[in-house]
């Protein structure tokens, strides 16, 4: 990335997570194209990657299918990587997985990425239409092997069966650190991802613990780390901090009554009456994000990054007001110097 002025933070090489979020009253449809859309405003102002996400029958949220999303974002853009974060390995076989990436990676060379999570079925009813059980993460590591090994040709589960076109593609495979996430990323030599929000001790334990144990693999030779959050900037502190909002709020209902809801207007949020026990989830939902004016955001951001020694920064914001969204990107990207 280009050099940044001087007295400016160190320039930190950031990327973007987007779920496909639908606002109150829209359909799912206009969340979908406005993941596209957002994707290629990322590509313009020099964002390294795009991931989409995998949700099952989530209400407030439109991306149920990331390798189809990634096929119409890559296919709307022309250098920035695409890919996921991620598609849940558990809900899916592992070779329809990897013939699914290696239509990507035929279609878009040098592009795609395949982020790998452990969640399965938010309900016991998705899991059920999933066809999947709780425990399916438990085989985690297994299938991750042979996920891998339908690419290199080392896959042992099928012998004499070969997916294609994914075998002999290069795909780059990271974790998504979920649980014992980050020990399976050490054990298989694979980029690490892990969230900011849920704890910034138990992030850096899990951090080092992932470096201490990393044991070199063809996919990657040393620790690579992508710490993922929310990145909220806007001219004031307090539009900064009102662009959290729609998204607290539904983090907030989705742990008080059981549904993740779409995202509802700011003003609509604040005037809201709400019980204490939806006060309180809704305060811890505001907190462990970065809010900011440019400045302030860039130091925070390069300040964590430096706690971290993270090599990227997965920018995960969502919130009603798109416009002030795309705006908050494009305020973050010039302040630590991509545009």
């Amino acid at each position: 990335m280009p050099g940044k002025a001087p007295g400016r933070p160190p320039a930190v090489r950031l990327s973007v997570l987007d779920r496909s979020r639908t606002r109150r009253g829209e359909e799912p449809a206009e969340a979908l194209r406005a993941t596209v859309a957002l994707a290629r405003e990322a590509e313009r102002l020099g964002y390294h990657r795009f991931w989409v996400s995998e949700h099952h029958g989530v209400p407030g949220v439109a991306g149920s299918a990331p390798t189809v999303l990634a096929a119409a974002v890559a296919s709307a853009t022309t250098r920035i990587r695409v890919g996921t974060g991620g598609v849940m390995l558990p809900n899916h076989r592992p070779m329809v997985v990897a013939e699914q990436f290696g239509v990507l990676a035929a279609l878009f060379p040098g592009r795609i990425d395949m982020g790998l999570g452990r969640s399965v079925g938010f309900t016991d009813g998705v899991r059920r239409a999933l066809g999947r059980e709780k425990d399916a993460a438990d085989d985690f590591a297994a299938q991750l092997a042979e996920l891998l090994g339908w690419f290199d040709g080392t896959q042992q589960a099928h012998p004499g069966v070969r997916a294609r076109p994914a075998e002999g593609l290069r795909v780059p495979a990271f974790v998504l650190a979920t649980g014992e996430g980050a020990d399976l990323a050490a054990a298989a030599g694979l980029p690490l991802v892990i969230a900011a929000a849920h704890g910034e001790e138990r992030m850096l334990a899990a951090i080092d613990r992932y470096r201490d144990r990393f044991r070199p693999s063809a996919q990657a030779a040393e620790p690579y780390v992508v710490v993922s959050g929310t990145v909220a900037v806007a001219g004031t502190v307090e539009r900064a901090r009102d662009l959290l909002v729609p998204e607290a709020w539904a983090g907030a209902y989705s742990r008080t009554h059981g549904e993740f809801p779409p995202l509802a207007p700011v003003a609509e949020i604040r005037a809201r009456t709400m019980s204490a026990r939806e006060r309180a989830a809704f305060e811890q939902s505001l907190k462990g994000h970065i809010a900011g004016t440019p400045a302030q955001a860039a130091a925070e951001l390069a300040a964590l990054v430096a706690r971290s020694g993270a090599d990227e920064f997965l920018v995960a914001t969502s919130s009603y007001d798109r416009a002030a969204l795309l705006d908050s990107y494009r305020l973050l990207a010039e302040a630590v110097g991509q545009v």
